[in-house]
């Protein structure tokens, strides 16, 4: 479960509140993208949501990512490339979090913190330096891997 601070900004309310024009294609893809429990790339973004809606075409799914991004309620993620150059799609969420991948599994994992917010804080008062938003990806082995691998006997 989503603590308040991780929790997702409705797209649809967002699109509403901006006087945006709300298609149903553009309500399937927003509902898909704001119900996702994973980090999703344009393709699975389209193969889901022609489950919904047949009708909908690719050119739609990369209008509709371009609009979220340039309004900002979506970010634009590389998640440390770990499925080449793809790229991957999540809804903004009221505060940052890091993303941490594993190399081994291909897992990416949310990690938020007190000491996060805090060294934000200590940025913008230090160097006065106001932050509207942080990407931060951390890469290595998830915990379940590194247990893997400590279970193997070594030669």
């Amino acid at each position: 479960m989503e603590s308040a601070s991780q929790q997702r900004r409705s797209l649809v309310e967002e699109f509403s509140e901006r006087g945006l024009r709300l298609t149903t294609q553009r309500r399937v893809l927003l509902e898909v993208m704001q119900s996702a429990t994973e980090h999703l790339d344009a393709a699975s973004l389209l193969r889901l949501a022609r489950e919904r809606d047949a009708s909908i075409d690719r050119a739609t799914v990369y209008r509709t990512l371009e609009l979220l991004k340039k309004l900002r309620l979506v970010d634009e993620l590389d998640l440390m490339h770990l499925n080449g150059e793809k790229h991957y799609y999540e809804t903004r969420r009221e505060s940052d979090h890091i993303h941490l991948a594993c190399f081994q599994c291909g897992k990416i994992e949310e990690f938020g913190s007190p000491l996060f917010e805090g060294l934000k804080q200590e940025i913008s008062r230090q160097r006065g330096f106001r932050i509207n938003v942080v990407r931060m990806e951390a890469g290595g082995r998830c915990s379940a891997c590194a247990e893997k691998t400590k279970e193997k006997p070594t030669k």
